[in-house]
C-alpha cells in the first residue's frame, strides 16, 4: 500500500509546492510516486505540465482528469462510483505521476464542510468525506504507487483538513520569518483538533460508500526554506528565526503532537533528525538556477550543464550549486523513507 505524505502549513509562501515537486521527482528516481495537487492555484500542475498546462484543461481527453472532476460523482450524487484518474508524467521522470488540480476545487468546500460537521446521516452526505481519499487510492492502485505526496493550499479549509487526515504522515514547510514562527502556534492547536474529529467520526462513516481512510497522520519532519547564504551559512537576518522555528517545533509542537498521537516516539526518528530538532533540511534560495529549471521543466538539481546556458566560471559556480541542491534533496528523500518505515 502506498505511503501518503501531505505537505501543509496554513501560512503561505513557504514553498510547499516546490517541496512536493522537488522531493517527489527525487523519490521517483527509485520508486513510483504520485503527486496530488490539492491547491486551486494549480502551481504543482503547472510545474509538471509546463507549456502543456492550458492545453490540458481544454483538451476533451484530459480536461476532466483532475482532482475535482474525479470526485464529482460523489459530490453531485451521481449513480456511478468514483474511478481512477489518468495521470501524466514528465518526460524525464517517467515514474512520477500527476493527479492534476483544478481551479474550482473550492466549489466543493461548502458541501464537504456540511458533511463533516452536521452529523447528518443522509447517504449522499456520508459519501463525501471519504471521496477524495478513495479517488487517490484508486489512482495509487492503477499506477502501482509507492509514495503519494499531497500539496495543499495555505488555509484551514475542510478540503485541506480532509486531505491532511487521509495521509499517513505530514511535513511542515517553513521559511525563516516571524509569521512562520507564529504559524506553529496555530498548527499546535488545529492539527490535534482535526485528528480528534477523525477519530470521533471513523465509525459514523464506516458504512458509507467511501469510508474514511484508517490512518493516523504522523509528523515526519519540517523544512526551512527561502533564505540567502553568506559565507556558507544562512545570512545573519535569518539565523535567529531558523533557531526559533526549531525551538518551537521541538518544545511546543512536538509535545502537542505526541499527546494527540500525531508523532512517532522520539526514538523512532533517525538520530540526526532528532539532533536537528526534526528539521529534514535547510534549503536556501535557488536564485539564478530557478528560471533555468522552469525553462527546462526539471528541478534545479536535474539541470544539465547545457541547460544552464552559461560558460566558464559562471557555469562552474552554477553547476556546483546544482550539485549541492541534488545532495540536499537526496538526503531529504533518504531521511523521509527511513521515517516512513516506522509509520
Amino acid at each position: 500500500m502506498s505511503k501518503r505524505i501531505v505537505f501543509f502549513n496554513h501560512k503561505g509562501g513557504v514553498s510547499k509546492t516546490t517541496s512536493v515537486y522537488n522531493i517527489g521527482w527525487m523519490l521517483s528516481k527509485t520508486s513510483r510516486v504520485l503527486v496530488v495537487d490539492g491547491d486551486p492555484q494549480c502551481n504543482l500542475t503547472s510545474l509538471i505540465l509546463g507549456e502543456r498546462f492550458e492545453e490540458y484543461y481544454s483538451d476533451p481527453i484530459t480536461k476532466n482528469q483532475n482532482l475535482k472532476d474525479g470526485v464529482e460523482v460523489a459530490f453531485k450524487g451521481k449513480p456511478q462510483p468514483i474511478s481512477a484518474v489518468n495521470c501524466v508524467s514528465p518526460a524525464r521522470a517517467p515514474n512520477l505521476f500527476l493527479l492534476a488540480g483544478h481551479a474550482n476545487l473550492s466549489a466543493y468546500e461548502a458541501s464537504l464542510t456540511f458533511a463533516q460537521t452536521s452529523g447528518n446521516a443522509l447517504a449522499t452526505l456520508q459519501n463525501l468525506p471519504g471521496a477524495f481519499s478513495e479517488l487517490i487510492r484508486l489512482t495509487e492502485e492503477r499506477y502501482n504507487i509507492d509514495y503519494t505526496l499531497i500539496d495543499l493550499n495555505p488555509g484551514l479549509s475542510s478540503i485541506n483538513q480532509n486531505l491532511f487526515l487521509s495521509a499517513d504522515s505530514f511535513i511542515i514547510p517553513t521559511n525563516p520569518d516571524p509569521f512562520s514562527i507564529m504559524a506553529i502556534d496555530t498548527l499546535k492547536e488545529v492539527l490535534p483538533r482535526w485528528n480528534d474529529w477523525k477519530n470521533s467520526n471513523l465509525e459514523f462513516f464506516e458504512d458509507s460508500a467511501y469510508p474514511l481512510r484508517v490512518s493516523n497522520t504522523k509528523f515526519l519532519g519540517m523544512l526551512i526554506q527561502r533564505f540567502n547564504i553568506r559565507k556558507g551559512r544562512a545570512a545573519r537576518p535569518y539565523r535567529d528565526n531558523i533557531a526559533e522555528i526549531k525551538r518551537k517545533i521541538k518544545d511546543d509542537l512536538m509535545p502537542a503532537l505526541l499527546s494527540a498521537d500525531m508523532a512517532l516516539n522520539v526514538n523512532q526518528y533517525p538520530q540526526e533528525l532528532v539532533d536537528d530538532d526534526f528539521c529534514l533540511a535547510e534549503i536556501p534560495d535557488f536564485q539564478g538556477l530557478l528560471p533555468k529549471s522552469y525553462e527546462a521543466e526539471v528541478p534545479v538539481y536535474d539541470l544539465l550543464d547545457a541547460e544552464i546556458h552559461e560558460t566558464g566560471p559562471v557555469l562552474e559556480q552554477m553547476s556546483n550549486k546544482r550539485d549541492i541542491f541534488k545532495g540536499k534533496f537526496e538526503q531529504i528523500a533518504e531521511l523521509m523513507v527511513r521515517v516512513l518505515n516506522n509509520v
